[in-house]
């Protein structure tokens, strides 16, 4: 009877554990089935699950654009250099002022230390819609509309503090008698931070990175506001305008989603190790 019972636990188990990969890799299979199905297909009745004439003409739409596409579809692969410009600049910003600033917070004895950290912390909970106002009256005095630098100086608003929190976290996790050995042998603070401290630290910068890059790949809120030119548009925004007034293009849009997800399974993949040791050891301190 016991051990009916376990195989039983088991077997639940089991199923509960096919439940959630279910709903976690439906969405994404039906994506990528989509993206090389042909719009018949996608509107059959009954739902055809399996496309009926496979074809790679979506991505050709794209990536080699004919005359006869849509302008969004054109365009489109000029929006994933956008973010990639935008995301890329914006991550070593981030991981260049946040290494710094979180290794003072980290190792510096200064006074109103946990209300400085405190402060950059809570500049990251400031709602976001909050800060439209003053950023869109920023950037047309400036003259930063449509262009990205106005994307990577907004995105720097709340990824920056995000990426000072997780380094602090990260630093204080590495030994510091091997920060006392390089200052001994004559090492200076910056040359310990960049000769020491960051290859031992190296997951948890590789998380952050990870993190911060998704942060800004992924916008869409102010990428819609601040741009409407092919100069500045980003990803997000291209594939929401393939949903038009009176039509929706629901092959170029499954298509270019994508495309949209590559970039951020590819970093995913190759630094995976990293990834899983940072979250680790930012998660144990001492």
């Amino acid at each position: 009877m016991k051990r009916y019972r376990k195989t039983l636990q088991t077997a639940g188990k089991l199923f509960l554990m096919l439940l959630i990969l279910l709903f976690i890799y439906a969405p994404l299979a039906w994506l990528l089935l989509s993206s090389v199905s042909t719009r018949a297909d996608l509107l059959a009745t009954p739902p055809r699950w399996i496309p009926e004439h496979p074809t790679l003409q979506n991505y050709r739409n794209i990536l080699i654009p004919g005359t006869a596409v849509s302008e969004v579809a054109r365009t489109f692969k000029y929006t994933l250099a956008n973010s990639f410009l935008v995301a890329t600049v914006t991550t070593v910003i981030c991981l260049f002022v946040g290494s710094l600033a979180a290794y003072a917070l980290a190792r510096l004895r200064m006074k109103y230390r946990d209300a400085i950290f405190m402060g950059i912390l809570s500049v990251r909970m400031i709602p976001e819609i909050s800060l439209v106002i003053p950023l869109y009256v920023a950037a047309a005095f400036l003259g930063w509309r449509d262009k990205p630098i106005i994307l990577i100086v907004t995105y720097l608003s709340f990824a920056l503090p995000f990426a000072i929190w997780m380094l602090t976290t990260f630093f204080e996790t590495v030994p510091i008698e091997l920060e006392d050995a390089a200052l001994i042998d004559g090492s200076s603070r910056l040359g310990t931070l960049f000769r020491v401290v960051l290859p031992v630290a190296a997951p948890g910068i590789v998380s952050t990175a990870l993190f911060t890059f998704l942060l800004a790949w992924d916008e869409f809120f102010f990428a819609l506001l601040f741009t409407s030119t092919i100069q500045a548009k980003t990803v997000p925004v291209a594939i929401a305008e393939f949903t038009g007034r009176y039509a929706v293009d629901i092959t170029a849009m499954m298509t270019g989603g994508v495309l949209a997800a590559l970039p951020p399974v590819i970093l995913a993949l190759i630094f995976q190790r990293y990834i899983v040791s940072g979250l680790s050891a930012g998660a144990v301190k001492g």
